[in-house]
């Protein structure tokens, strides 16, 4: 339930208090919105319950105050003295009902890295259009992926679980409906709402999902313990929670970079897939948190109550070759290696020429690159989804006004209104274009009407017509855009990398 009836009339007033169902919170008035940030959802994974599934935070006395984001995950470059990972923040813009509709973010970072704190996360421009916004930390990298002996498989999704429970039990006293809440997430938080829809302990936890930028993201349990032998390796270990409980946080975080920097080394170990995806980390097919591959499952029919909205940017990969150094960086027999291995054709090179002739190499190898890690997933969850007889939504957005052109993640500050963050100036510009307060106000509008009643604003995919929406300068609905690439990866089916040998 909640406690304050609305914002402060002096400057100096006390915060607003909800009552949760482990004690009372105290947020902060920002703007007209109530805040609460850092409420932890489940007990610190530490000690006696260090690699094991997320256990229900104890009861508090008093008033917790919780004007703070909780701290990260341990992951490169963010290791915190701090073993309060898992908690969840809220922008409400009243808590006087309990009829709001709910977003929850769920962050990216190729399950290795991300948080709740980044300040392109801030969620008070969807709050600010009538909307609950609540935003997760999970666990990542060693602590929430990998394969460990001993522990649950996919420890970071049944985070993302607990905190869809906290939600359901909770967000009445801050505004929200929890017959109404839409999951939304960028990459790994994107193939984490795949992983959702078919996740038994999810069921009924989520009514709507926005997925931007699904990756190619299944491990076979078979790599994924193989990697998990060569990290704990670096650190003289086996990949057992009875040896690795004793190990630090921050020691296996550096094992981890060290074996992600030499991934190349493993190529023929691991497969060139894992080394274009960038990451040692993903979701397995478990049989108990993750039963099968959305899909394979979407496909069937699970997941079809849940309506979607799926897409993906247009030159995804652009980010991971600026990372790199450049389109200049990339090298003839780079492009042609990719075009070798990745296309699910017999003559992939030649089909990508065929379909693409006008490009060299260099777009050669990010359109080949886009399409295996992001562009078609998120295009095969949109068909399996649709084809099992949900209600899909597929966009792509096409605003290249970033450095990077359209590209992976540049249009997480339009989702949320962030132009102002230190990533959205850096994409757009400081002020802002018109152009991209422009489009941003017309993604924050689709994405808050979707959330609100189910319709984003333009009609759902059918395999007959394929509408989706162009988001750009002047955004389009009209035939989906990568009808070459669709006819190269008609027929992948995204299952899980597999371990090509020890």
């Amino acid at each position: 339930m909640f406690i304050d009836k609305g914002p402060p009339t002096r400057a100096d007033a006390a915060g607003p208090e909800v009552a949760t169902d482990k004690g009372i919170v105290r947020g902060m008035w920002e703007n007209g919105l109530a805040v609460f940030r850092g409420i932890p959802y489940a007990k610190a994974p530490v000690g006696a319950l260090r690699f094991a599934a997320p256990v229900q935070r104890d009861p508090w006395s008093g008033v917790r105050e919780t004007t703070e984001f909780g701290p990260p995950p341990p992951q490169p470059m963010r290791i915190t003295s701090s073993d309060e990972w898992l908690t969840v923040n809220v922008w409400t813009p009243d808590l006087r009902t309990s009829t709001l509709p709910v977003m929850v973010w769920i962050y990216g970072g190729a399950f290795t890295i991300g948080s709740s704190d980044q300040p392109e996360f801030d969620g008070a421009g969807l709050a600010a259009q009538g909307i609950v916004v609540v935003s997760l930390n999970y666990r990542v990298g060693v602590e929430g992926f990998m394969q460990i002996e001993g522990a649950p498989s996919n420890r970071g999704l049944l985070d993302q679980i607990a905190a869809l429970q906290w939600v359901s039990n909770n967000i009445p006293g801050f505004g929200g409906d929890p017959d109404n809440v839409t999951v939304f997430g960028q990459s790994a938080g994107a193939a984490s709402i795949g992983m959702l829809l078919v996740a038994p302990g999810a069921a009924g936890l989520f009514h709507r999902g926005i997925a931007e930028s699904v990756p190619a993201s299944l491990f076979g349990r078979d790599l994924a313990a193989d990697i998990a032998t060569v990290i704990a390796g670096e650190l003289g270990c086996r990949p057992t929670v009875a040896e690795l409980a004793a190990t630090s946080p921050a020691a296996l975080v550096t094992a981890t970079a060290h074996v992600a920097r030499a991934v190349t080394q493993y190529q023929g170990r691991w497969g060139y897939d894992v080394v274009v995806r960038g990451s040692v980390f993903g979701p397995v097919i478990d049989g108990a948190v993750l039963p099968d591959s959305p899909w394979r499952a979407l496909a069937g029919g699970m997941g079809r109550d849940v309506a979607l909205v799926i897409g993906h940017n247009s030159a995804e990969y652009n980010l991971a070759i600026a990372l790199a150094g450049g389109p200049g960086q990339v090298t003839v027999a780079e492009a042609n290696r990719a075009l070798r291995l990745l296309p699910p054709v017999a003559d992939g090179a030649q089909a990508y020429r065929a379909a693409y002739p006008q490009a060299g190499h260099a777009e050669l190898y990010g359109l080949v690159c886009s399409d295996f890690v992001y562009r078609m997933p998120s295009l095969h969850l949109a068909q399996s989804h649709a084809g099992g007889g949900g209600t899909t939504h597929l966009y792509e957005f096409r605003f290249d006004a970033s450095p990077l052109g359209a590209a992976h993640t540049t249009e997480i500050p339009l989702v949320f209104g962030t132009l102002t963050s230190p990533v959205g100036a850096q994409f757009y510009g400081s002020p802002p274009s018109l152009a991209a307060v422009g489009v941003s106000a017309e993604i924050i509008s689709a994405w808050g009407s979707f959330a609100t009643n189910g319709d984003p604003g333009w009609p759902a995919y059918d395999p007959v017509n394929q509408l989706a929406r162009v988001f750009d300068t002047q955004s389009t609905v009209a035939r989906y855009p990568e009808q070459a690439s669709q006819e190269i990866w008609t027929r992948y089916p995204f299952d899980p990398f597999p371990l090509q040998h020890r």
